[in-house]
């Protein structure tokens, strides 16, 4: 569990009521032994900019390559694109690790003030999943090997997806951390067998 800023406690309750045991990562030498990360949301840029400081790019980039699995939920997977749109200028340019096959937008939900919840249909999913969106970006585009498990149409708008797995990465717009509902940390617990 990234926990540098952000709903990293949520996530943490989460997979430990799944039985996973879970480690607050800092620094590249908490990632040793590990089989997987979670990033969580929280403001995207202020995260990555303690990824760098913190010399943690690199090592994750790293971790990810030696075979571990990564999840990022909404700063997290804007944090795991390529390509990041819409980084206020005052910051420069977005930090992302480009590990995950996509462009995502940041912001693309509106503002605080216009957080919402939604249930969705996930791919391999039985019944839809209750998502919460807060600040939410959305994943523009993918790449060929990054498969769409999830998309939400917002009323009025075009489809927009929300949620993608590419190889051991998975990545979603919402924060399924702000529910009780255990089914996506348990695709990302499935990625690292």
């Amino acid at each position: 569990m990234l926990a540098l800023q952000g709903a990293f406690r949520e996530h943490k309750t989460l997979l430990e009521s799944l039985g996973a045991t879970v480690r607050e990562v800092r620094l590249p030498q908490h990632l040793t032994g590990l089989g997987g990360l979670v990033i969580p949301g929280g403001e995207s840029t202020v995260i990555g900019k303690l990824m760098e400081e913190y010399g943690l790019m690199e090592a994750i980039q790293d971790f990810y390559a030696s075979g571990a699995a990564v999840y990022g939920s909404c700063a997290g997977a804007i944090l795991l694109a390529r390509e990041v749109l819409g980084a206020p200028p005052q910051f420069g340019t977005q930090p992302a690790l480009g590990l995950l096959d996509m462009t995502v937008q940041r912001n693309a939900f509106g503002r605080q003030i216009d957080s919402f919840d939604v249930p969705l249909e996930v791919r391999g999913l039985t019944e839809a999943f209750p998502a919460a969106f807060i600040r939410a970006p959305v994943i523009v585009s993918v790449g060929e090997g990054v498969e769409v498990l999830s998309t939400y149409q917002p009323e009025h708008h075009p489809e927009q997806i929300v949620l993608v797995r590419q190889e051991r990465l998975l990545a979603s717009s919402f924060h399924p951390e702000l529910t009780r509902d255990p089914r996506i940390h348990q695709l990302f617990l499935g990625l690292m067998e």
